[in-house]
């Protein structure tokens, strides 16, 4: 076995027996981009169940040189999380992607390039490189998997909108539903109070009807009796 092929192993070993400890070596919050000169505020925290590293796309990441992997297995998260609280650490780019970020910071003094992924403020992966070229190269790949991380998570934000938006509008067709069941069930009251009205009516109308002809024939009988007493008077005749 040639000397690359064992130094590849020895990494690779590094790797694997520390890659779980890069959290422990966590600080607390930074200040914000006013206070340290750094415009990201990131906090040391433990990898996110949903930052594991096999939620990356295999094959689409940039793959570490061995001296980056040896410098990351030594813990750039928590040599970056001392410097960032210092004003020699410049900001150069940053990224948002919903709740996932990238960021590019310079250490002047060095000439490092410091290079952190990380989701709601919290460090994930930090690779430091003296290349300028390389560091842009894997902040243009670290921005890619935000992207890419955070598509659930945006589509989940968008679905939780819709479905606010829907119960909104289902609360608004409820109530006038509701308002128009109670129109409803007034007019059906009110129908049937005209109904019975005009069941009334029809049989006071009748009745009346029935009184009017009564009277009418009563009328009739009356004026003829009159005629006959007027026609008796006239003939001299006594009126019995």
């Amino acid at each position: 076995m040639d000397q690359k092929s064992k130094v590849r192993q020895i990494v690779l070993s590094v790797l694997i027996a520390t890659g779980g400890m890069q959290a422990a070596f966590a600080q607390e919050a930074v200040t914000d981009s006013a206070a340290s000169g750094a415009a990201v505020e990131i906090t040391a925290a433990a990898q996110p169940d949903t930052l594991a590293a096999s939620s990356v796309p295999s094959g689409q990441t940039i793959a570490l040189t061995p001296d980056e992997a040896k410098q990351s297995a030594a813990g750039n998260v928590a040599e970056l999380q001392q410097m960032i609280h210092g004003p020699d650490l410049t900001e150069m780019r940053t990224t948002y992607n919903g709740s996932y970020g990238a960021s590019l910071l310079f250490y002047g003094k060095e000439m490092t390039y410091y290079v952190a992924l990380f989701q709601k403020k919290n460090f994930w992966r930090v690779i430091k490189t003296s290349d300028d070229q390389r560091a842009e190269m894997i902040y243009r790949d670290f921005v890619r998997q935000t992207a890419q991380l955070s598509d659930i998570e945006i589509r989940r934000t968008k679905l939780e909108a819709q479905k606010a938006f829907t119960d909104h509008l289902i609360e608004l067709s409820q109530d006038r539903a509701n308002r128009l069941q109670a129109d409803l069930s007034i007019a059906r009251q009110q129908q049937t109070i005209v109904n019975s009205q005009q069941a009334q009516n029809r049989a006071e109308a009748s009745a009346l009807q029935q009184q009017k002809t009564q009277a009418q024939a009563q009328l009739r009988d009356t004026q003829r009796q009159v005629r006959d007493l007027q026609r008796q008077l006239d003939s001299g005749l006594p009126i019995r």
